[in-house]
């Protein structure tokens, strides 16, 4: 089983850029995808389905931004989105009315012998304004969210966690240090996924290979190889020999991440 994992930013601006050409050339049996920006009628979904896939989509109740979206060829058991039945993930993004706002972050497909989660998680952002939120409800929420579900089934989770975790994982951690993204509050919720019995992947793989999975569009980021690995899988420890291999597939140039990969037995 072979599962890909994509911050495309933007899915239509994606398939502009040839994605379901590369879509096709890889065929994966799962594509879950981040940060969609996109309502369920603006994503063509009848072309999915003419790859084989079926359509579980989370998108944002404002439009144009955030959103989740799996496209599976093997049917899924259940679907839940958000925190499902466990928790209200929009209670805590209140704007500035006052209103809740659902963003379309988590989408859980549920298979015979384990549980498949994408996230986006919340950006900080560059003033740190969200920062608390995150740190204080919504790492500890997902974490709980994942230890429920391994109650019954391991889980593999993917998504643009919005991270890096230790230095290795960006081009210049002295200067991020107090920047969203490598905040030591970021870096604390993945050290608390770590010892909670959750593995990062490629580490596990490749535990000094120096590879990123998302480049600023400013200076030529890039192109200079100046980036961070914050986007992930993340499975539970006994599902870990399950993962047959992994990879960054940082020569596919549709976003500014590029699309991450893990392979089953």
């Amino acid at each position: 089983m072979k599962i890909i994992s994509f911050n495309v930013n933007g899915i239509r601006s994606a398939i502009n850029k040839n994605f379901f050409e590369w879509l096709a050339m890889e065929n994966p049996d799962v594509i879950c995808l981040q940060e969609t920006k996109a309502q369920p009628d603006q994503i063509d979904i009848l072309r999915f389905k003419e790859l084989g896939y079926d359509a579980y989509i989370n998108s944002a109740e404002k439009k144009g931004y955030s959103g989740t979206a799996i496209f599976s060829k093997q049917a899924p058991l259940n679907v839940v989105t958000d925190f499902g039945n466990c928790f209200e993930c929009a209670d805590i993004f209140i704007d500035r009315y006052g209103n809740l706002q659902r963003e379309g972050r988590i989408i859980t497909l549920e298979f015979e012998d384990f549980y498949l989660l994408t996230t986006y998680v919340p950006n900080a952002k560059n003033d740190l304004s969200r920062l608390k939120i995150r740190h204080e409800v919504w790492d500890p929420k997902l974490l709980e969210y994942i230890k429920q579900l391994e109650k019954s089934k391991p889980v593999l989770m993917c998504g643009d966690l919005n991270v890096a975790h230790k230095e290795i994982d960006l081009a210049n951690p002295k200067q991020n240090e107090m920047n969203a993204g490598f905040t030591k509050e970021e870096r604390e919720g993945f050290d608390n996924y770590v010892a909670n019995g959750l593995v990062d992947i490629f580490r596990h793989f490749y535990p000094d290979t120096i590879k990123y999975t998302w480049w600023s569009m400013r200076s030529k980021a890039r192109e200079r190889n100046i980036g961070w690995r914050i986007d992930y899988f993340v499975c539970s420890e006994h599902f870990i020999k399950r993962i047959k291999s992994t990879a960054i597939l940082d020569e596919v140039v549709m976003s500014d991440h590029c699309p991450v990969l893990v392979e089953l037995n």
